[in-house]
């Protein structure tokens, strides 16, 4: 297993455990995840993150028990494992920007057994990094269909579907008034 933090800063030596920008209600047993802690991503779904920093996304995946009716709605037929949505006002900056992929060891991390998170409570210093340019390709590489909507906010019923739908900075979205969930 691969780990994997990205990043717009080219020069990151450690990373030191903060609080998350934005709480959210996960319950009385998981409070401790909005508490100072470093976050990496499972090289599996690490497309959840081939996107600048603050781009408001939705991400969807289908699971085991995914339905077909949700696919016929929500997939419409594409060959993909993911499917990503932007709004169009980001599209230039997905074209533009340039990440830093983090290799992260995996010795201090315990997985939150939800959409590849992981965390650390401990400071984690990189063993490797990798410069990331050409984000759509990327995407593409990893079997991710990238859709260019005006809003996301068309797509809030997709968390009462059977797929997987990761919401990511959603805060910056369009008229997205919506409180953020968790699982």
């Amino acid at each position: 297993m691969r780990l994997f933090h990205f990043s717009e800063d080219p020069g990151i030596k450690t990373f030191v455990p903060r609080h998350v920008a934005t709480r959210v209600e996960r319950g009385p047993d998981r409070e401790w995840l909005n508490g100072p802690l470093v976050w990496a991503i499972d090289e599996i779904i690490q497309p959840l993150y081939f996107f600048p920093r603050d781009c408001p996304r939705i991400v969807m995946w289908p699971k085991a028990e995914t339905t077909q009716a949700d696919m016929d709605l929500w997939w419409a037929g594409r060959d993909c494992r993911m499917v990503a949505h932007i709004e169009s006002d980001w599209l230039s900056r997905l074209h533009s920007a340039v990440l830093h992929r983090y290799e992260l060891p995996v010795d201090s991390f315990e997985s939150l057994g939800d959409a590849g998170m992981w965390v650390s409570r401990d400071p984690v210093t990189p063993i490797a990094v990798e410069r990331m340019v050409d984000l759509p390709a990327a995407l593409k590489a990893e079997g991710v269909d990238l859709r260019v909507l005006n809003r996301l906010t068309s797509l809030r019923e997709a968390w009462d579907s059977s797929l997987h739908v990761s919401g990511v900075r959603l805060r910056n979205a369009q008229d997205w008034d919506q409180p953020l969930r968790w699982p």
